[in-house]
């Protein structure tokens, strides 16, 4: 809400643009500004379009969803393997581990720029005019 206690009209936002702009890092409203000034640290505002950005509210999303894939993927994998061929266990460990973190490192960034955008796109948090912070809970 506004001062005077007005709401303010919200036109639709573009969800696929503003998905396909967080997947690139980019800003969800020009595509254009970066959505990071680090490998995961967040713009206060896009560089480009001065879109406030520092009010999202990705937290701890990220990491789950990025264990979540990444877990799946080695895990099939290795079960896939042990179903498949006959090798020695330790193998797993010598490719698993150095997939595992690069295959987390590649996928954090894009899955915090989507959850970042997905707010945007739909009015969350901060990134809705009629947000009350006082009422927040």
């Amino acid at each position: 809400m506004t001062i005077d206690n007005t709401i303010v009209a919200k036109p639709k936002r573009d969800l696929w643009a503003a998905f396909k702009n967080g997947i690139r890092g980019k800003c969800p409203k020009c595509g254009k500004g970066s959505l990071f000034k680090g490998y995961l640290r967040v713009n206060d505002s896009c560089p480009h379009c001065s879109e406030a950005l520092h009010h999202h509210r990705a937290d701890d999303a990220p990491p789950y969803i990025t264990m979540a894939i990444v877990g799946h993927v080695i895990v099939g994998t290795i079960f896939h393997i042990e179903t498949s061929y006959e090798i020695d266990p330790i193998l797993h460990i010598y490719w698993s581990l150095p997939a595992m973190l690069i295959l987390s490192l590649v996928l954090l960034r894009p899955i915090k720029g989507i959850i970042i955008a997905m707010q945007w796109a739909n009015y969350l948090h901060g990134f809705d005019p009629n947000f009350d912070p006082k009422n927040d809970h």
